[in-house]
């Protein structure tokens, strides 16, 4: 069992009601004043007094700390051994391991459970996938396998300006805009909706005293033809740029539009290697096939050298010191590789390593994914 840590919200009801020369008379009005979710003496009103979990993973954003409970039960008649239980968080970029725990629980009795608690403050936008594995060995020596997943999106970007009055008068800020880059759409936060018209959060004449500070927000949000495409909106940043117009006292008018903004993006070093395509269920010692995508994040040309490093689990099929070739800034390759483990169970893909021969620098990559080892010959679980 999986479930989001959130804080619960207030539960909301629809009240029904009629005049009192209606048929129904004062009947829901009198249902209203009985019904236990509704405030004493605000029937009427919407929101009620009870507190209400939430019912799904709902909205993750940029910056906040994404934090689930896990819990693994035993629902057989018999008592299971070397229990591991692995939670992954899969981002399009990297695969995170958020397991408090790494070690195997012994022993799970019947009717008990395993429970852990994760947490992980979201850095990147795009899908994340959470991932739950789960190995055990039975009494009769079977060693047996299964694992969930559970997607979430976080796609949206909130951008604080902070804009000061250095002058010693003061001015009317007449226009504080922010417009986006062509990947992005932009909703403005410094209004209060009050009936059809919109109020500025900093009262109706919006004057900014010598040295004073104002914060306007702006949440940013992908435009629908890049929203799918994760790993494209990853790479920009650049967000837009702020237009400021403003007056002084005696009505003189001033603007200013600044470069381009941008935000941290994430840093991959100058060699970025991502997986394509992997299986989730492969035999043991039977090879199976990988799809990495080497990405030159430098602002130089490089020329690359593959080596495949066996480990004690997986070895790798093929040449070592493969010459890729050269690899411009920004450019990509799709690299299909085959790989076989000799151990079962949840094993981690490790062993590459890039060397450019311009610079003479080698990058190794460890811990590039998982996968789920299986005997052909042995039932197992899904």
């Amino acid at each position: 069992t999986v479930m989001r840590l959130t804080k619960p919200t207030l539960f909301t009801n629809m009240p029904v009601t009629c005049e009192d020369r209606d048929l129904p008379g004062d009947l829901f009005g009198r249902l209203m004043k009985e019904d236990p979710s509704t405030i004493k003496g605000a029937e009427a009103l919407m929101l009620g007094e009870m507190l209400t979990l939430p019912q799904n993973f709902g909205n993750i954003f940029l910056g906040e700390t994404f934090s689930s409970y896990i819990s693994v039960h035993n629902d057989s008649t018999q008592e299971v051994k070397d229990i591991l239980v692995k939670a992954d968080l899969q981002t399009s970029s990297q695969r995170l391991n958020l397991s408090a725990s790494n070690n195997t629980v012994t022993e799970l009795k019947p009717e008990s459970c395993i429970d852990d608690v994760i947490h992980h403050e979201v850095k990147e936008i795009g899908t994340h996938i959470l991932v739950c594995a789960v190995s055990y060995t039975t009494q009769a020596g079977e060693k047996l396998y299964f694992r969930k997943f559970f997607k979430f999106q976080t796609d949206e970007v909130f951008l604080e300006a902070q804009i000061q009055n250095i002058t010693t008068s003061p001015m009317f800020m007449e226009k504080v805009s922010l417009e986006p880059s062509m990947m992005y759409n932009v909703t403005e936060l410094n209004t209060v909706e009050t009936g059809d018209e919109g109020t500025s959060t900093f009262g109706k004449m919006s004057y900014l005293q010598p040295m004073d500070t104002r914060q306007y927000l702006y949440c940013l949000k992908p435009k629908s033809e890049f929203a799918e495409k994760a790993g494209v909106i990853k790479g920009v940043t650049v967000i837009g740029k702020l237009d400021i117009v403003w007056k002084t006292n005696l009505g003189e008018k001033g603007r200013l539009q600044t470069s381009q903004l941008q935000r941290m993006a994430p840093g991959y070093g100058d060699v970025r290697l991502s997986l394509e395509m992997i299986p989730d269920t492969v035999n043991l010692e039977e090879p199976f096939d990988i799809t990495c995508k080497i990405t030159n994040c430098s602002e130089r040309t490089m020329d690359l050298v593959l080596e495949m490093c066996n480990t004690r689990s997986i070895h790798w099929c093929g040449v070592s010191g493969r010459q890729l070739g050269k690899v411009s800034p920004s450019a990509s390759l799709s690299l299909p590789l085959k790989l076989l483990s000799s151990v079962q169970g949840l094993q981690s893909i490790s062993g590459l390593r890039l060397t450019d021969t311009f610079l003479k620098r080698t990058y190794e990559y460890d811990d590039i994914a998982q996968v789920c080892v299986v005997c052909p010959y042995m039932s197992r679980e899904s």
